[in-house]
């Protein structure tokens, strides 16, 4: 009789931040998971050497930031408070750092500043060209 143990999603997801990181497609990670895997996730990255932050996210979520020290290092001076309650500045130097699409986060950005109205939906040269 064999016995097969189910790998959670959650680290399923954490094991593949972690390869793209080895990889070098990614600088720095932004993991969110249940607090119950926190003891996991903090020893698969203890394990590989891999820096980390943790910020809480509501009752019963964690924020896991990890990566390359000097990102890190900057996450700790820009991120002091929930995500909701970043700047939009902040909020867009953290996307830019995570590697998000730059388009969208300028777009993030100019809707977060009240400076579109939306209506760009990825098209902000219209945006751009009608002021």
């Amino acid at each position: 009789m064999t016995t097969t143990t189910k790998i959670p999603t959650e680290m399923l997801v954490l094991m593949n931040h972690i390869y793209e990181l080895n990889k070098g497609v990614r600088h720095m990670v932004l993991f969110t998971c249940n607090k119950k895997y926190s003891e996991l996730a903090i020893q698969r990255l203890e394990s590989q050497g891999i820096p980390y932050l943790l910020q809480p996210a509501g009752q019963q979520n964690l924020n896991v930031y990890f990566g390359r020290r000097e990102c890190l290092e900057a996450i700790r001076l820009i991120v002091t408070r929930p995500l909701n309650q970043l700047t939009p500045e902040e909020d867009f130097i953290l996307g830019a750092m995570l590697g998000y699409d730059l388009c969208a986060q300028c777009e993030r950005y100019c809707k977060r500043k009240g400076q579109c109205e939306g209506k760009c939906q990825g098209k902000c040269e219209e945006c751009i060209n009608r002021n």
